[in-house]
């Protein structure tokens, strides 16, 4: 079984539009939380990775909406690593109320691996293989013990 991370927040005035609905790239930061959740639990932090040299740019983002958040709502991030590559992975998001369940948005981002220059690069082999262990394992288990 994967391992997935869960997220909690809730909707900020400031997300909304005039409507009262979260405006939709508000989504797209709602998955950098989970994902940077998803990393710090899996061991490591974004920092941590860049003090290594691994630098990672969203190469893709795709976002399905299924339902509307409202201002106030709580929300749900549930962020799972679904692919780890030689360059780059893909992670799985499925955004919800977190009070009734209801799936607002189901995504995924694709990053790659950058030098400093910005030209891509190779995922370091330790650092894949921790990936790899976060993607199957869990939090705990795969920082490398």
């Amino acid at each position: 079984m994967a391992f997935e991370t869960v997220s909690e927040l809730r909707v900020r005035y400031a997300e909304t539009d005039q409507m009262g609905v979260v405006y939709h790239a508000n989504y797209l930061v709602w998955c950098e939380i989970g994902r940077t959740d998803f990393i710090r639990r899996a061991g490591k932090s974004y920092a941590d990775l860049e003090r290594e040299g691994v630098l990672l740019a969203v190469s893709d983002a795709a976002l399905r909406f299924h339902a509307s958040a409202r201002y106030d709502d709580p929300i749900r991030v549930c962020t799972a690593l679904t692919h780890v590559g030689s360059r780059g992975m893909t992670f799985g998001y499925r955004i919800q109320r977190a009070d009734t369940h209801v799936v607002l948005v189901s995504a995924t981002t694709s990053l790659v691996c950058i030098n400093r220059d910005g030209r891509l690069t190779t995922l370091p082999r330790d650092v894949r293989s921790w990936l790899e262990r976060a993607m199957l394992g869990g939090a705990n288990d795969v920082d490398g013990a």
